[in-house]
C-alpha cells in the first residue's frame, strides 16, 4: 500500500432518474463550483451595493427624497441582477464549452435541460444575496424607507419587488447564453463587457432617465434594460408603468431566449455531431 488514495471519478447522474433530482445534482455542482472562487463570489455580491455607495449616497438630493431614493436602489439592484446573469452565462458558459468534462456531459442521455436550469438556479441565488446589501444599505442611509413607514406604500412590495429584479433578469440570463454559446471563453470576456456598461448606462441603471436628452430617452425606450428598469422602479417605488415598457420586456424575453435556443442547438450539432 502507497501513501495515496485512488481518486474518485465524479458521479454521472444517470438518466432515470427524476427531473427534480438531475436539477438539484447540477445546482448543487455549481454552486460548490462557484464557492471555490470566493473572491468572485464576494465582488458580484458587494458590487451593485459599492455602486449605491459611491454614485448615490454622496448626492444628498437623491437620498433626502424619499421617492429619488426608492428609484436608485431599484435601479442598481437590477444593474446588480443583471451583471450577475450577463456575466455568469456570457463567460461561464464559454469556459464550460471548452472544458472536456462539461462537453462530455453534454453528450449524456439526460440532455442540456437539468444543467441550464440549474445555472439559472444558481444565478439567481447568488443574485437574491447581492441584492440584501443593496436593500439594507439603501434602507438606512436614505430616505426611501419614509414611504413605507408613513402607509403611502405597502410593505409587500418589498419581497415582491425582489422577485420582480430576479425575473427581469431573464432577458440578460438568456444574452449570456446567447454570448456563451456563440463565443470562446477570451471573446466571450470581451463582448460580455462592451454589451453590459453600453445596455446599463442607456437602460437608466446608472442615472435616472430623466436627465436624458430627448434623442437618448426615446432609443432606450427600445433596449431591454430600460424596460427592467422602469419595471423594477415601479414595483419598490409605485411609479406609473407604462405599457409600452412590459411589451419592450415582453418582446426582448421572446426574442433573446429563441436566439440562445438557437445557438445552443448550432453548438451541440457543430461540435456532437
Amino acid at each position: 500500500m502507497t501513501g495515496t488514495q485512488a481518486v474518485r471519478p465524479p458521479t454521472i447522474p444517470p438518466a432515470n432518474k427524476p427531473l427534480f433530482e438531475l436539477v438539484r445534482i447540477h445546482t448543487r455542482a455549481q454552486v460548490l463550483e462557484q464557492l471555490r472562487i470566493p473572491v468572485a463570489v464576494l465582488s458580484s455580491t458587494v458590487f451593485p451595493t459599492l455602486a449605491l455607495v459611491f454614485f448615490v449616497l454622496p448626492q444628498t438630493a437623491v437620498t433626502s427624497n424619499p421617492q429619488a431614493s426608492l428609484m436608485a436602489i431599484a435601479q442598481l439592484a437590477v444593474f446588480g441582477v443583471m451583471s450577475a446573469f450577463l456575466f455568469n452565462y456570457g463567460i461561464g458558459v464559454a469556459e464550460e464549452r471548452a472544458n472536456p468534462w462539461s462537453s462530455y456531459v453534454r453528450t449524456l442521455p439526460v440532455g442540456a435541460f437539468p444543467a441550464t436550469v440549474a445555472r439559472a438556479v444558481t444565478a439567481m441565488m447568488f443574485a437574491f444575496f447581492a441584492l440584501i446589501p443593496v436593500l439594507a444599505v439603501g434602507a438606512t442611509t436614505t430616505a426611501g424607507l419614509q414611504l413605507y413607514t408613513d402607509g403611502t406604500l405597502s410593505w409587500w412590495r418589498i419581497p415582491a419587488s425582489v422577485l420582480v429584479w430576479l425575473l427581469c433578469g431573464l432577458p440578460f440570463l438568456f444574452l449570456g447564453l446567447l454570448v456563451g454559446y456563440l463565443c470562446t471563453s477570451k471573446v466571450a470576456i470581451a463582448v460580455t463587457q462592451v454589451v453590459f456598461f453600453p445596455l446599463a448606462f442607456a437602460g437608466g441603471m446608472m442615472l435616472p432617465p430623466e436627465i436624458f436628452s430627448p434623442g437618448l430617452n426615446t432609443f432606450s425606450q427600445f433596449l431591454p434594460s430600460r424596460a427592467a428598469r422602469d419595471i423594477s422602479v415601479s414595483a419598490l417605488s409605485g411609479e406609473a408603468l407604462p405599457a409600452t415598457s412590459v411589451i419592450c420586456f415582453l418582446a426582448w424575453t421572446v426574442l433573446l431566449c429563441a436566439g440562445a435556443v438557437w445557438a445552443n442547438r448550432r453548438d451541440q450539432g457543430r461540435r456532437f455531431r
